[in-house]
């Protein structure tokens, strides 16, 4: 398969934060803005992989600052790193300030999705190169972040874990 850069993948979806999803401070619900995050990771999964894709896990969330009504919200999503038939996307949640324009990061998050065939069997997915330093950085943090998962659900062992060791040991 022919690798792919992480910019093939990439996903920008952009809404504005209505009242319908908003909770009683004004602010917008964090289940709407998982289920935001949700489909443009979908998106940037399958234009990677040009398979079905499942969200197979959450790995994290972090909910830095609110994002008030009237609100104009980016979601980025970019495929991270691509393993045998997994993929993880990095996920940067912008807000752009409805009286000024100016736009901060919000908001960021970690899905794994897999690529599946029309039966819902898992399918292998093409390697990803990254080409930016952040790319990179994604790109080397990903197999930890994944060893860490599977030391943490017990399908791998604590001594397998090669790029963890190497955190506490250099």
């Amino acid at each position: 398969m022919r690798p792919k850069k992480p910019s093939e993948s990439r996903t920008v979806m952009t809404d504005m934060v209505l009242p319908s999803e908003t909770n009683p401070l004004n602010n917008l619900f964090g289940g709407e803005l998982l289920a935001r995050m949700d489909r443009a990771a979908s998106i940037a999964a399958r234009r990677h992989s040009r398979r079905i894709t499942v969200t197979a896990s959450v790995n994290h969330v972090a909910f830095n600052r609110s994002v008030p009504l009237g609100s104009v919200v980016t979601v980025e999503a970019t495929v991270s790193r691509a393993f045998r038939t997994s993929m993880e996307i990095y996920i940067d949640v912008w807000m752009e300030d409805r009286f000024t324009g100016e736009r901060a990061k919000a908001n960021e998050a970690i899905y794994t999705f897999v690529a599946v065939d029309d039966t819902g069997i898992p399918t292998e997915v093409p390697p990803l190169e990254p080409e930016t330093e952040q790319e990179k950085e994604r790109f080397a943090a990903a197999l930890r972040r994944k060893q860490l998962s599977l030391v943490l659900a017990g399908k791998m062992k604590p001594s397998d874990a090669s790029e963890l060791k190497a955190l506490f040991t250099s």
